[in-house]
């Protein structure tokens, strides 16, 4: 539904189809053309009519005059008509065991009567314990997952977060589970098309390697996710102190909303040190390049910071569900970020901590970030006694 949704699901439809398989993968999604990412061969996708969730988490359409009922079932028909033509040997679901208001189910049980293997795949924290077993028992989602699907694939390192223990799942879902590692977003840089680099040329950025003879400083990233609910960080930000000779980079995201863009272009126009950057096709070229990095605590940006190993400052939701902070501290307490509460968010913190010397561990905690190697390993697992000339994903 999200674009990190999105980002994360075409990094494994990558990495399933440059794995050495006979593949073909369609990926179902409701991120619409405005947003879309490169798609290498081999890749197809199917745009649904978009949803979005509201302040409150609950779901509603995000461009249509539709109630819900009648967009989910929609969706629920679409999908359907799909995986019937396209056939998958394998089904991939992301997050939500039944999808959307349950827009899943017909689907699930197509496939179930035709033995198609189906996999939920599930970032390493979904929110606190007492929330997922409310939340899990209304959807029935323990249900779904022992009738429907064959493993759960966990996008994390259970020495960080095992959500197995964590959420106490029956005996027979957590067998299910198998804790893969974090994905790597490095893999990415494998499949970057020359117009996602042009975008970074464009910027017009002055060059931050010590090496160039052009070198004029040091560059801070600041991201906010899609920028939905972003423009507090973003805001204070714009209005913190940079050190001298370094430049200030803020990637407000496609979402973010027309007065929070309005109220940051003034801001930069009084700060000829900062820059405002709507949307990259591939933001870890501008990740690389940064010395440092402030963000919002999102899944996908946790694992950039992490696999690229830069300095970083999050700053995580904790608001309609806690996943960006449960995961955000974890991650502070082993040593790998560090962490502010929003209340604590001001230009002031954010001053703070740019102008700290970057501390170099002695020894970086180890963590797994072989993910995407170990997710394509385990689905050929699973179908090796599947006599298939052709694979094919959904």
């Amino acid at each position: 539904m999200g674009l990190g949704h999105k980002r994360r699901n075409l990094l494994i439809a990558q990495a399933l189809g440059s794995a050495g398989l006979e593949v073909d993968i369609l990926l179902i999604s409701g991120m619409g053309d405005a947003n879309a990412l490169p798609v290498p061969e081999g890749i197809d996708t199917l745009t649904l009519p978009a949803l979005y969730k509201n302040a409150d988490g609950q779901y509603a359409a995000r461009r249509l005059s539709l109630e819900l009922q009648e967009i989910v079932q929609l969706r629920s028909q679409l999908i359907l008509a799909a995986v019937k033509h396209f056939r998958p040997d394998v089904l991939i679901v992301d997050n939500v065991p039944r999808g959307a208001v349950r827009e899943l189910d017909a689907t699930l049980e197509y496939l179930r009567r035709r033995s198609t293997r189906c996999i939920l795949g599930l970032r390493d924290v979904l929110d606190t314990p007492a929330t997922v077993r409310r939340d899990w028992k209304r959807a029935e989602n323990i249900t779904a997952i022992r009738h429907y699907y064959d493993t759960v694939w966990i996008y994390g390192d259970p020495a960080i977060y095992d959500p197995r223990r964590e959420y106490r799942f029956p005996a027979d879902i957590a067998e299910k589970m198998r804790p893969l590692g974090y994905l790597d977003s490095r893999d990415r840089a494998r499949h970057v098309n020359t117009a996602a680099r042009a975008q970074i040329q464009q910027l017009g950025l002055p060059s931050v390697d010590p090496a160039d003879p052009k070198h004029n400083g040091e560059l801070v990233l600041c991201q906010v996710g899609g920028g939905q609910d972003g423009a507090a960080l973003a805001e204070a930000f714009a209005q913190a102190t940079f050190p001298a000779d370094t430049l200030g980079v803020l990637l407000t995201g496609p979402f973010m909303p027309a007065e929070a863009q309005r109220r940051l272009r003034l801001l930069a126009q009084t700060n000829p040190r900062l820059r405002l950057v709507n949307y990259l096709a591939e933001p870890t070229l501008l990740l690389e390049r940064a010395s440092r990095v402030v963000a919002m605590g999102g899944y996908n940006t946790t694992c950039e910071i992490l696999a690229y190993q830069k300095p970083a400052l999050v700053v995580p939701r904790i608001s309609p569900r806690q996943e960006q902070w449960i995961r955000a501290d974890r991650l502070s307490r082993k040593g790998l970020i560090d962490m502010l509460h929003p209340t604590q968010l001001s230009p002031e913190s954010l001053t703070h901590w740019l102008h700290q010397p970057i501390a170099v561990p002695a020894e970086r905690p180890a963590i797994n970030l072989n993910g995407l190697g170990n997710l394509v390993a385990d689905l050929k697992r699973l179908l090796v006694k599947t006599a298939m000339p052709t694979l094919q994903a959904s």
